[in-house]
């Protein structure tokens, strides 16, 4: 197939076009570079690949590429609250609008599947776990837009979205404003915590299982699209508390504790169903553990200081 990936040099697409190569389609990806990233200069020798340095909620720069194409990944974000809260404009034009550019050129046999976040669920239920028929209540712009987004694409008859857990794990493209990644970056570099509300709960995915589950959604599109679809590790809906204990089992002089005169800026809680996917037959091959382990190593290669310089990134 012929792809075209929007914001495909970031955390996500840095794994996601690698993996789309390996696959044998050929792969057009439209990216800003804004953080100078090199993420994929180890896919530059594969003829399968177009780089196109550009902003991908221009509609001409859209227009150009978009034609002849079988699929389109949007990933394209301003991700993640405290970035779309700091530019809350280019947040909208990038998620919404240049989402709608993509929607209003896209001829009926092209396949859009598109990345949202179970962020939408904001607070759940305490002990019940929030499937796709949930209601989305979700607390920060980052999360209505994601949301507004998913309408959009499910609206257009032609896509399918996944409701991705807070994903962990190395990519090319580093972020370390994710919670597994920040966690385990403090605990292998300053040994100790302090926790803000730390009973809150969420669920995990590593993002090579993302990878995994845009393929899948690839090779089974006409029979899953149209719907929405919870992706995250069923055995890890898990509290900071509970999440610092996993890590600790990794690195055992590490510490934590409770701090009880604050508040966690971001106040998302709730427990995540992934059985809809599961019922396709997808599964998530990375456990939390492998992913701590991974990070473990990189943080051996990438030194304390520079690797605080790639806190933020695009998707």
């Amino acid at each position: 197939m012929n792809i075209l990936v929007t914001g495909g040099a970031g955390y996500l697409g840095s794994v996601i076009v690698p993996t789309l190569l390996s696959e044998g389609h050929r792969v057009i990806v439209i990216d800003t570079f804004m953080f100078n990233q090199t993420s994929l200069l180890e896919c530059c020798i594969d003829e399968k690949l177009t780089v196109v340095r550009d902003d991908a909620s221009d509609k001409k720069v859209i227009e150009k590429y978009i034609k002849g194409v079988d699929a389109i990944f949007p990933l394209a974000c301003l991700t993640g609250a405290p970035l779309c809260d700091k530019e809350p404009e280019l947040a909208n034009k990038v998620i919404i609008d240049g989402l709608q550019h993509i929607l209003d050129l896209c001829e009926d046999s092209q396949k859009i599947i598109y990345p949202t976040t179970n962020s939408g669920y904001g607070v759940g239920e305490k002990g019940k776990f929030c499937t796709e028929e949930t209601p989305l209540r979700p607390i920060s712009l980052y999360g209505k837009l994601k949301v507004k987004a998913e309408e959009m694409v499910l609206a257009s008859g032609q896509g399918i979205t996944l409701r991705l857990a807070t994903a962990f794990g190395v990519s090319p493209r580093p972020r370390l404003d994710l919670l597994v990644n920040d966690f385990t970056y403090q605990a292998y570099f300053t040994r100790h915590i302090e926790l803000f509300e730390s009973h809150f709960k969420r669920n995990y995915i590593h993002v090579r299982d993302i990878a995994k589950a845009f393929i899948h959604m690839l090779n089974n599109f006409d029979q899953l699209k149209g719907e929405a679809y919870n992706v995250g590790l069923s055995d890890a809906n898990l509290s900071k508390w509970e999440l610092c204990e996993e890590i600790q089992k990794q690195i055992p002089d590490f510490t934590f504790d409770e701090n009880h005169d604050g508040k966690d800026p971001d106040q998302r809680d709730y427990i995540v169903s992934n059985d809809k996917i599961e019922a396709t037959g997808y599964q998530p091959d990375v456990s939390l553990a492998m992913g701590i382990a991974e990070l473990i190593k990189a943080f051996q290669i990438i030194e304390q200081g520079r690797s605080r310089e790639v806190h933020f990134a695009n998707i």
